[in-house]
C-alpha cells in the first residue's frame, strides 16, 4: 500500500483514513471493531476521531468515539500499526472548550485514557479559538510533544488567515507548526481550493479533508428528496439536488461505469489526486469495501478534467 507524508512529520499514512465519527454512533461497538479490523487487513493505517464524537446523540457526552478505538487497539495489540489522529476544542461542556493551554493540558489527558494510549499521533486543533493567541495554543502542544504525549498537530477548520498566522508564530517563536489541515472538501464543496490549497502547498502541509463523499451525496444513494430518508444524514445533502448536484452524479457515474468501479471510488479517487487522504466513514462492511475500492482506482488525467469541470 502507498504510503504518503503528513506534513513535514515522520507520520505516513495510506491515501484514505477512516473516519470515528460514527463509531459509537450509527455503528455500535460490534459494528466498529469489524470495519477497524476490515480496514486495517485491507492495508490502510490512519483513523481519525474527536473528543467530541459523537456528544450530539441523545444521551451521549462526547468520547463514545475515542472509547471504542481504545478497546478495539487494546483488544488487537495493533497500536504501533495504527496511525491515530484526533481532535481538541469542540465543546465538552461548560468550560471545556477552546485551545488555552490549561484547557489542552486537561483534554489530552482525557483523550489519552479513552484511547487507551500513552500518546497520540496526530493531535489537532478542531476549530480555532479567536479568544487564544496562536503561540499559547502551540506552546501548549510544543510541551506535549517534549513529554512524548504527542507526535505531530494539525488544524481543522482554520481560515486560510489564521492557519497563516500559526505557521508566523511557529517559525517566529520556535514552536511545533501544524504539519495538517482538515478542511471540508470534495466535489460539492471547493472553497478550499481559493486560498488554502495555495497556503498548504506553499508551506507543504498534509491535508486530509473530511465530508470527502458530501455527507453520502457523492455515492449517488441521493438522487431525490423522497431518496433524504434513507439516513440520519440525509437533512445534509438537500442542498445537493440541484443542476449542479446531478451534473456531478451524471459524471461520476459515467466515469464508474467505465472504470468497472462507484461513483463513491471515483468521487473519493478524485481527492486522491489533490489530498494527501481523505476521511471517510462506513456503517456497515459493504460500505467499507466500497471505501477502500477507492485507493485502488487511478482516474485517466481527461476523468479528472471532466469530474472538475462538472463541478466548477
Amino acid at each position: 500500500m502507498e504510503k504518503r507524508r503528513l506534513g513535514k512529520s515522520d507520520l505516513y499514512v495510506a491515501p484514505l483514513c477512516l473516519g470515528g465519527n460514527v463509531f459509537g454512533w450509527t455503528a455500535d461497538e460490534a459494528m466498529s471493531f469489524k470495519l477497524l479490523d476490515a480496514f486495517i487487513d485491507a492495508g490502510f493505517n490512519f483513523v481519525d476521531t474527536a473528543d467530541v464524537y459523537s456528544k450530539w446523540a441523545p444521551g451521549h457526552h462526547g468520547g463514545e468515539s475515542e472509547i471504542i478505538i481504545g478497546d478495539w487497539l487494546r483488544r488487537r495489540g495493533k497500536r504501533d500499526d495504527v496511525i491515530i489522529a484526533t481532535k481538541v476544542g469542540s465543546e465538552m461542556g461548560p468550560g471545556k472548550t477552546g485551545l488555552s493551554k490549561a484547557y489542552i493540558t486537561r483534554a489530552v489527558e482525557d483523550s489519552l485514557r479513552r484511547l487507551g494510549t500513552e500518546y497520540i499521533d496526530l493531535y489537532q486543533s478542531h476549530r480555532d479559538d479567536p479568544d487564544t493567541r496562536p503561540e499559547e495554543t502551540l506552546e501548549a502542544y510544543s510541551a506535549l510533544i517534549k513529554a512524548g504525549k504527542v507526535r505531530a498537530i494539525g488544524a481543522s477548520n482554520f481560515t486560510a488567515e489564521r492557519l497563516a498566522e500559526s505557521l508566523e508564530a511557529s517559525a517566529k517563536h520556535g514552536l511545533p507548526r501544524y504539519e495538517t489541515l482538515q478542511p471540508e472538501y470534495n466535489l460539492m464543496v471547493r472553497d478550499f481550493e481559493r486560498e488554502l490549497a495555495p497556503l498548504c502547498t506553499r508551506h507543504d502541509i498534509g491535508v486530509i479533508p473530511y465530508f470527502g463523499l458530501a455527507s453520502g451525496f457523492l455515492t449517488g444513494k441521493y438522487r431525490s428528496k423522497a431518496d433524504l430518508k434513507q439516513s440520519p444524514r440525509g437533512e445534509d445533502v438537500e442542498q445537493y439536488l440541484n443542476e449542479r448536484g446531478f451534473k456531478v452524479l451524471a459524471t461520476l457515474d459515467q466515469i464508474a461505469a467505465r472504470s468497472e468501479a462507484t461513483p463513491a471510488q471515483v468521487a473519493l479517487a478524485w481527492l486522491m489526486t489533490r489530498v494527501t487522504a481523505p476521511i471517510a466513514s462506513a456503517t456497515n462492511p459493504k460500505q467499507l469495501a466500497d471505501l477502500v475500492g477507492s485507493a485502488r482506482l487511478k482516474l485517466h488525467s481527461s476523468d479528472v478534467a471532466k469530474l472538475e469541470v462538472a463541478s466548477a
